[in-house]
């Protein structure tokens, strides 16, 4: 039913936006924002839902993390060491609930394990520069089979691990020999009976068997015959069903047009969806939860928001519309 779904999103200049009723009506969120700081202009950069508490979630901004118990209606800011750098990921750990991780750019990893009152930086020894500039922190993933194994993914400088729960890392090796390879953009695990690593960069969906060691690449038709490639950005596996994944995709950044494609084979065919709407820039974020496998909402960088309740078959455009869409997640009612 409508009613069943809290959906959020976060905006660059306009805070977080959260809809109580699956999208149907939409309310601005009241956020303390910090004296210095114009509310209007906050940026959120990444959403992240507890597993362990109802209606907790924390939201990554230029100005610290922020955390929400209501379901997203309020957010409080906690005190943390990532004041005026942005907040590009965030996860909690699957079994501890006071166990915190966020990515930063400039690019850093900060851990807390009592729900923010101290905070350690995390040793991983990601490069300081790259061919864009100061790379970002974009991914946090805790391992299902292992929640002591923590990917990290890094925009440009590819994928790091650790199998000590984060005392010491390995940086993988390249996906590719360009250093577009190295832009990672989503990264996902699926453990079923043959574990894959999936990683989205620029130029397409990569898929290793070997923990990392070893990468094919499927790219994407290019929406425009001058495109250098078809630009890929987010990912999400279907909860109950890791053989059905989800890239964005679109022509460039923002891009003109994109597409959500989606594989119910695991990766080896694709197909875009058929989208009621067609979006006005690359499809960026997917939010799915395993409340509701089937429940599936995802956003174009430039402020389209599309549902889907039947685990991707069909999707409906959201008639609110935003500027531009860094984040999307969405919780139970």
């Amino acid at each position: 039913m409508a009613q069943d779904h809290t959906i959020c999103v976060g905006t660059v200049g306009a805070g977080i936006w959260y809809s109580p009723d699956s999208g149907e009506t939409w309310r601005r969120s009241r956020m303390n924002v910090p004296f210095d700081d114009q509310p209007g202009e906050i940026q959120i950069r990444a959403l992240a839902v507890s597993p362990h508490t109802s209606g907790r979630l924390y939201a990554g901004s230029e100005v610290g993390l922020y955390t929400s118990e209501d379901q997203g209606h309020t957010w409080t800011l906690i005190e943390s060491p990532t004041r005026g750098t942005q907040i590009w990921s965030v996860a909690v750990h699957p079994s501890e609930p006071d166990e915190i991780w966020m990515g930063t750019k400039p690019p850093a990893v900060y851990r807390t394990r009592d729900g923010g009152e101290t905070w350690a930086q995390v040793p991983i020894p990601i490069a300081d520069q790259c061919l864009a500039g100061a790379p970002k922190v974009t991914n946090i993933l805790f391992d299902p089979r292992d929640s002591r194994t923590v990917w990290v993914g890094v925009e440009i400088d590819g994928v790091y691990r650790s199998t000590d729960g984060g005392e010491t890392w390995t940086h993988l090796p390249d996906l590719g020999d360009q250093p577009i390879n190295q832009d990672i953009h989503g990264l996902s695990i699926s453990a079923g009976p043959e574990a894959k690593l999936y990683a989205t960069t620029p130029d397409g969906i990569w898929t290793s068997t070997d923990e990392g060691q070893n990468w094919s690449l499927h790219g994407f038709p290019r929406f425009f015959e001058n495109d250098r490639f078809s630009y890929c950005r987010g990912m999400a596996l279907k909860p109950d069903n890791p053989d059905v994944i989800f890239v964005g995709n679109g022509d460039f950044i923002p891009g003109e047009t994109g597409a959500i494609q989606r594989s119910t084979d695991g990766g080896q065919t694709w197909e875009a969806s058929d989208l009621p709407v067609e979006p006005n820039s690359t499809i960026y974020w997917f939010g799915i939860n395993p409340a509701d496998p089937d429940f599936i909402v995802a956003n174009s960088l430039n402020g389209y928001v599309y549902t889907s309740r039947d685990g991707g078959d069909s999707w409906a455009k959201v008639k609110r519309e935003f500027g531009e869409i860094r984040a999307l997640t969405w919780i139970p009612n």
